[in-house]
C-alpha cells in the first residue's frame, strides 16, 4: 500500500496503532491562508472512535498537532506536518488474533498483498490510517472555499 498519493497535491501518511502517533504531511499547500487546525480538528472530530455502539471502544481525542508549514495562524505555502498521538493504545488486546484474521478488516489481504502484516494493530490496515486523509481533506475544502 502507499503512503504517498497525489500529482498536484501531494499527501503522504503513516500510522501505528500501538502507542505511537499517526500522522501525515502533505505539499502544495497555499500561502497565507488561515491555519487549516480548525477545519482539520472538526473533521477529525467526525471521525473519531468509540462515538458509536459499533465502532472501537477505544476513547481517542484526536487531538491535531500542526508541526511545520503554519506560522502565527497563517499557512506559510510550505508542506504541512501534522500528527495525532494515540492515548487509549492498547497492544495486549491483540494477542489473541496473532494467529488468525480479524474478520471484516484488511489484516488478510494485506499480508496477501505485502507478505507481512501488523499484528498490533493492523499498521496501515488500521482506520487510524484516515487520520492524515482526513486532515488534507479538510484543509483542501477550507482552500477550495
Amino acid at each position: 500500500m502507499a503512503s504517498t498519493f497525489g500529482q498536484l497535491f501531494r499527501i503522504a501518511t503513516w500510522v501505528n496503532r500501538t502507542a505511537r502517533p499517526s500522522g501525515s504531511w502533505w505539499t502544495a499547500a497555499r500561502r497565507a491562508c488561515p491555519s487549516p487546525a480548525e477545519e482539520i480538528q472538526v473533521e477529525l472530530d467526525r471521525r473519531r472512535p468509540g462515538q458509536s455502539r459499533i465502532t472501537t471502544r477505544r476513547d481517542e481525542a484526536d487531538a491535531v498537532a500542526i508541526l511545520s508549514g503554519v506560522h502565527e495562524g497563517v499557512t506559510l505555502g510550505s508542506p504541512i506536518a501534522l500528527l495525532v498521538r494515540n492515548a487509549d493504545a492498547r497492544s495486549a488486546d491483540y494477542q489473541e488474533i496473532r494467529q488468525a484474521f480479524r474478520p471484516s478488516h484488511a489484516d488478510y489481504t494485506y499480508q496477501a498483498k505485502y507478505g507481512v502484516r501488523a499484528t498490533a494493530g493492523g499498521g496501515r490496515a488500521s482506520a487510524r490510517e484516515t487520520i492524515g486523509r482526513v486532515a488534507s481533506g479538510a484543509h483542501r475544502t477550507q482552500v477550495a472555499g
